[in-house]
C-alpha cells in the first residue's frame, strides 16, 4: 500500500511539472499579424529567428512570388541575382547574413539599419541604399517567406550561407 501511495504521489508531481513546464513554454507566434516594423521593434537585437526552412518547398514557392509582388525583383533581379542592386544569392553579405540582420535590413533600410549601429561588414560592385520596406510588406509572415526563398537560392561558400561563420577557436 505504501508503495502504491508512493507511486501515485511520484505520477502527481510529474503531472504538476508537466503543466507548469508547459505553462513556461514560449506561445506559438502568429507572424502573419505581426507587421514587421512592430516585430523589429518589440524583440531585441539578434532575437529574430525565421521560424521557417528554406527546405519547405511550399513555403519558398510563397516567398517567390512575395519577392515579385514586393517589388524586390526591380531592384535586385526576378531571382535575386542582382540588378540595380546587391544579388542576393552570392555569399557576400553587405551587412550580415543571419535572420536578424536581414529582416532589419528590409524593414528598417540601410540607413535605419546603420543608425541603428549596424555597419558594412562586404562589399558588392553594386551597391545602392536599400529603402525600407516597413509600411510596404503586409506582414512579419510574408517578408519571413521572403528570406527563405532568398536562402533557397543561396549558391555561395556553405560555411556562409547565414553569414560569416564563427571564427576557429583560439589555440590553447
Amino acid at each position: 500500500m505504501v508503495g502504491m501511495v508512493a507511486v501515485l504521489a511520484g505520477v502527481a508531481t510529474l503531472c504538476t511539472l508537466g503543466k507548469v513546464w508547459a505553462d513556461d513554454a514560449p506561445a506559438a507566434v502568429d507572424y502573419t499579424k505581426i507587421l514587421p516594423a512592430d516585430l523589429v521593434k518589440n524583440t531585441p537585437q539578434g532575437k529574430l529567428v525565421n521560424p521557417y526552412k528554406d527546405t519547405q518547398a511550399d513555403v519558398v514557392a510563397e516567398g517567390a512570388k512575395f519577392l515579385q509582388s514586393y517589388s524586390c525583383s526591380g531592384c535586385h533581379g526576378g531571382g535575386g541575382g542582382g540588378g540595380m542592386c546587391p544579388p542576393l544569392t552570392n555569399d557576400t553579405w553587405v551587412y550580415g547574413g543571419d535572420d536578424d540582420t536581414l529582416f532589419r535590413l528590409v524593414t528598417l533600410g540601410s540607413d535605419e539599419l546603420q543608425k541603428a549601429g549596424y555597419t558594412r561588414k562586404g562589399r558588392e560592385n553594386v551597391v545602392g541604399p536599400m529603402p525600407p520596406f516597413a509600411t510596404i510588406i503586409k506582414s512579419s509572415d510574408d517578408l519571413w517567406k521572403i528570406l527563405v526563398f532568398v536562402r533557397s537560392k543561396y549558391n555561395g561558400d556553405p560555411g556562409y550561407k547565414y553569414g560569416a561563420p564563427p571564427p576557429p577557436p583560439e589555440p590553447q
